[in-house]
Protein backbone atom coordinates (compact mmCIF):
# COMPACT_ATOMS: atom_id res chain seq x y z
CA UNK A 1 0.00 0.00 0.00
CA UNK A 2 1.48 3.44 -0.97
CA UNK A 3 0.67 6.89 0.14
CA UNK A 4 -0.46 7.73 -3.68
CA UNK A 5 -3.34 4.78 -2.87
CA UNK A 6 -4.29 6.10 0.28
CA UNK A 7 -4.92 9.61 -1.12
CA UNK A 8 -6.39 8.49 -4.43
CA UNK A 9 -8.56 6.26 -1.78
CA UNK A 10 -9.30 9.72 -0.68
CA UNK A 11 -10.17 11.39 -3.48
CA UNK A 12 -12.73 9.10 -4.65
CA UNK A 13 -14.46 9.31 -0.52
CA UNK A 14 -14.75 13.14 -1.07
CA UNK A 15 -16.52 12.35 -4.64
CA UNK A 16 -18.92 10.13 -3.18
CA UNK A 17 -19.44 12.45 0.00
CA UNK A 18 -20.35 15.14 -2.40
CA UNK A 19 -23.00 13.06 -4.27
CA UNK A 20 -24.88 11.66 -0.77
CA UNK A 21 -24.30 15.01 0.34
CA UNK A 22 -26.01 16.56 -2.82
CA UNK A 23 -28.63 13.94 -2.90
CA UNK A 24 -29.55 14.54 0.21
CA UNK A 25 -29.59 18.28 -0.47
CA UNK A 26 -32.16 17.86 -3.64
CA UNK A 27 -34.48 15.03 -1.02
CA UNK A 28 -34.89 17.98 1.73
CA UNK A 29 -35.25 20.11 -0.99
CA UNK A 30 -37.95 18.56 -2.17
CA UNK A 31 -40.26 18.32 0.37
CA UNK A 32 -39.48 21.61 1.46
CA UNK A 33 -40.91 23.10 -1.71
CA UNK A 34 -43.87 20.71 -0.91
CA UNK A 35 -43.79 22.34 2.63
CA UNK A 36 -47.18 24.45 3.49
CA UNK A 37 -46.78 24.88 7.17
CA UNK A 38 -44.21 27.21 8.61
CA UNK A 39 -43.97 24.39 11.45
CA UNK A 40 -42.47 21.94 8.18
CA UNK A 41 -39.90 24.49 7.11
CA UNK A 42 -38.51 24.53 10.26
CA UNK A 43 -38.03 21.33 10.55
CA UNK A 44 -36.43 21.10 7.17
CA UNK A 45 -34.22 23.98 6.91
CA UNK A 46 -31.69 22.70 9.90
CA UNK A 47 -31.10 19.78 8.77
CA UNK A 48 -30.46 21.46 5.18
CA UNK A 49 -28.10 23.29 7.27
CA UNK A 50 -26.13 19.84 8.93
CA UNK A 51 -25.88 18.70 5.06
CA UNK A 52 -23.72 21.66 3.67
CA UNK A 53 -20.63 21.00 5.93
CA UNK A 54 -20.53 17.67 4.37
CA UNK A 55 -20.81 19.11 1.38
CA UNK A 56 -18.15 21.06 1.97
CA UNK A 57 -15.96 18.81 3.32
CA UNK A 58 -16.00 16.46 0.30
CA UNK A 59 -15.10 19.28 -1.76
CA UNK A 60 -12.22 20.17 0.07
CA UNK A 61 -10.98 16.53 0.21
CA UNK A 62 -11.13 15.89 -3.20
CA UNK A 63 -9.73 19.85 -4.14
CA UNK A 64 -6.55 18.21 -1.44
CA UNK A 65 -5.98 14.80 -2.40
CA UNK A 66 -6.08 16.00 -6.22
CA UNK A 67 -3.76 18.59 -5.70
CA UNK A 68 -1.42 15.75 -3.80
CA UNK A 69 -1.73 13.61 -6.98
CA UNK A 70 -1.37 16.34 -9.40
CA UNK A 71 1.99 17.10 -7.91
CA UNK A 72 3.20 14.21 -7.19
CA UNK A 73 2.49 12.35 -10.72
CA UNK A 74 1.53 14.27 -13.29
CA UNK A 75 2.64 18.23 -12.62
CA UNK A 76 0.10 20.85 -12.43
CA UNK A 77 0.83 21.80 -16.21
CA UNK A 78 -1.28 18.97 -17.47
CA UNK A 79 -4.27 20.22 -18.94
CA UNK A 80 -7.10 18.07 -18.00
CA UNK A 81 -5.86 18.87 -14.34
CA UNK A 82 -5.34 22.46 -14.72
CA UNK A 83 -9.12 22.28 -16.03
CA UNK A 84 -10.52 19.64 -13.39
CA UNK A 85 -9.20 21.57 -10.39
CA UNK A 86 -10.18 25.03 -11.71
CA UNK A 87 -13.95 23.51 -11.85
CA UNK A 88 -13.51 22.57 -8.50
CA UNK A 89 -12.81 25.54 -7.31
CA UNK A 90 -15.93 26.49 -8.59
CA UNK A 91 -17.86 24.26 -7.55
CA UNK A 92 -17.89 25.25 -3.65
CA UNK A 93 -18.93 29.11 -4.44
CA UNK A 94 -21.95 27.25 -6.63
CA UNK A 95 -22.63 24.49 -3.59
CA UNK A 96 -21.95 27.06 -0.68
CA UNK A 97 -22.18 30.25 -1.19
CA UNK A 98 -25.47 30.93 -3.74
CA UNK A 99 -27.31 27.83 -1.60
CA UNK A 100 -26.77 28.59 1.90
CA UNK A 101 -27.62 32.12 1.78
CA UNK A 102 -31.14 31.34 0.68
CA UNK A 103 -31.32 28.55 3.14
CA UNK A 104 -30.17 30.67 6.10
CA UNK A 105 -32.94 33.17 4.78
CA UNK A 106 -35.27 31.07 4.63
CA UNK A 107 -34.97 29.45 8.17
CA UNK A 108 -34.66 32.99 9.44
CA UNK A 109 -38.08 33.70 7.80
CA UNK A 110 -39.14 30.70 9.29
CA UNK A 111 -38.31 31.12 13.15
CA UNK A 112 -39.53 34.80 12.92
CA UNK A 113 -43.23 33.84 11.30
CA UNK A 114 -46.36 32.57 13.83
CA UNK A 115 -47.32 28.71 13.38
CA UNK A 116 -49.41 28.49 10.68
CA UNK A 117 -49.68 28.36 6.73
CA UNK A 118 -46.63 29.62 5.06
CA UNK A 119 -46.53 33.48 4.21
CA UNK A 120 -46.20 34.70 0.50
CA UNK A 121 -42.48 36.21 0.83
CA UNK A 122 -41.92 32.65 2.72
CA UNK A 123 -43.54 30.56 0.07
CA UNK A 124 -41.26 32.37 -3.26
CA UNK A 125 -38.03 31.89 -0.57
CA UNK A 126 -38.66 28.11 -0.96
CA UNK A 127 -39.60 28.09 -4.59
CA UNK A 128 -36.40 30.01 -5.44
CA UNK A 129 -35.45 28.52 -8.81
CA UNK A 130 -31.92 29.31 -7.86
CA UNK A 131 -32.09 26.44 -4.86
CA UNK A 132 -32.89 23.82 -7.74
CA UNK A 133 -30.18 24.88 -10.72
CA UNK A 134 -27.18 25.28 -8.37
CA UNK A 135 -27.21 21.87 -7.56
CA UNK A 136 -27.73 20.32 -10.46
CA UNK A 137 -25.49 22.05 -12.03
CA UNK A 138 -22.40 21.83 -9.30
CA UNK A 139 -23.55 17.19 -9.52
CA UNK A 140 -23.27 17.87 -13.64
CA UNK A 141 -19.83 19.46 -13.33
CA UNK A 142 -18.36 16.61 -10.78
CA UNK A 143 -19.67 14.25 -12.95
CA UNK A 144 -17.34 16.54 -15.97
CA UNK A 145 -14.55 16.04 -13.62
CA UNK A 146 -14.97 12.76 -12.92
CA UNK A 147 -14.98 12.25 -16.82
CA UNK A 148 -11.24 14.37 -16.89
CA UNK A 149 -10.14 11.98 -14.42
CA UNK A 150 -11.01 8.78 -16.26
CA UNK A 151 -9.97 9.65 -19.90
CA UNK A 152 -7.37 12.35 -19.65
CA UNK A 153 -8.07 14.42 -22.35
CA UNK A 154 -6.37 17.42 -24.31
CA UNK A 155 -7.06 20.72 -22.54
CA UNK A 156 -9.10 21.85 -25.50
CA UNK A 157 -11.06 17.97 -25.25
CA UNK A 158 -11.22 19.10 -21.53
CA UNK A 159 -12.64 22.53 -22.03
CA UNK A 160 -15.51 21.22 -24.09
CA UNK A 161 -16.37 18.69 -21.19
CA UNK A 162 -16.61 21.50 -18.50
CA UNK A 163 -18.06 23.53 -20.96
CA UNK A 164 -20.86 20.78 -22.07
CA UNK A 165 -21.17 19.40 -18.23
CA UNK A 166 -22.32 23.79 -17.52
CA UNK A 167 -24.37 24.08 -19.91
CA UNK A 168 -26.37 20.33 -19.71
CA UNK A 169 -26.37 21.31 -15.74
CA UNK A 170 -27.72 24.50 -15.97
CA UNK A 171 -30.17 23.27 -18.82
CA UNK A 172 -31.35 20.40 -16.39
CA UNK A 173 -31.84 22.53 -13.52
CA UNK A 174 -34.04 24.89 -15.72
CA UNK A 175 -35.98 22.43 -17.01
CA UNK A 176 -37.07 20.69 -13.38
CA UNK A 177 -37.14 24.33 -12.12
CA UNK A 178 -39.96 24.98 -14.98
CA UNK A 179 -41.59 21.61 -14.78
CA UNK A 180 -41.60 21.92 -11.06
CA UNK A 181 -43.36 25.12 -11.33
CA UNK A 182 -46.12 24.28 -14.05
CA UNK A 183 -47.00 20.92 -11.81
CA UNK A 184 -47.46 23.47 -8.67
CA UNK A 185 -49.60 25.68 -10.79
CA UNK A 186 -51.63 23.50 -12.24
CA UNK A 187 -52.16 21.33 -8.41
CA UNK A 188 -53.39 24.86 -7.42
CA UNK A 189 -55.79 25.55 -10.28
CA UNK A 190 -56.75 22.01 -9.74
CA UNK A 191 -57.59 22.93 -5.69
CA UNK A 192 -59.22 25.94 -6.19
CA UNK A 193 -61.80 24.88 -8.79
CA UNK A 194 -63.79 22.91 -6.15
CA UNK A 195 -63.47 26.02 -3.59
CA UNK A 196 -65.09 27.88 -6.55
CA UNK A 197 -67.91 25.56 -7.23
CA UNK A 198 -68.60 25.08 -3.59
CA UNK A 199 -69.37 29.11 -2.93
CA UNK A 200 -71.49 29.43 -6.17
CA UNK A 201 -73.38 26.42 -4.75
CA UNK A 202 -73.95 28.24 -1.30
Amino acid sequence: MSLYSIVLFLHIVGAIGYFVGMGTWLFLLAALRRAQRVEQVRTLTPLMGLIGPLILFSVLLLLAAGLYMAITTWGLLTGWIDVALISLLLIVPLGTAINEPRRRAIDRLAQEASDGPLSRSLEQRTHDPVLLIAPRTTIILLLGIVFLMTNKPSLLGSLIVIAVALALGLAWGVLVSRTMRTREQATAVHEAVPESLSDSRA
